[in-house]
Order: C-alpha cells, then structure tokens, then sequence
C-alpha cells in the first residue's frame, strides 16, 4: 500500500479536516467514533473510541 502525507490546516474555526483516504488507510470510514488526544511531546494521536478506551481500562493510560 502506498501511503501518502496529508498537509493540512487548521481553519479560522479551530477545525482541521481529514481526507477520508487518510482515514480509510486506518480503516476508518464515515460514522466511526475517534478520540484524539495530545501525547504530550508535539503529536496529536487519533485513535479508535473501543481502542482507546481499552487501552485507558488496562494502562490507566492513554
């Protein structure tokens, strides 16, 4: 699979959109629940809701 970078930007909303290529890459489509969060050191993580919320149950962690 070929990956390719999206550049994106962030509108005089605060909202960034994603391409949906971008989101179908992680297996992602319309509809699907993420939680995004801050790791702390300059990334933004996008992570599956049921994934996160059980790496939250087992880690105490996101």
């Amino acid at each position: 699979m070929i990956r390719e970078p999206a550049e994106l930007s962030i509108d005089e909303d605060g909202k960034v959109s994603l391409p949906i290529g971008l989101l179908a890459e992680a297996g992602l489509g319309t509809g699907a629940r993420i939680m995004a969060f801050s790791d702390g050191d300059g990334r933004i993580v996008l992570q599956r809701e049921a994934d996160a919320l059980e790496k939250l149950l087992q880690d105490g962690t996101l």
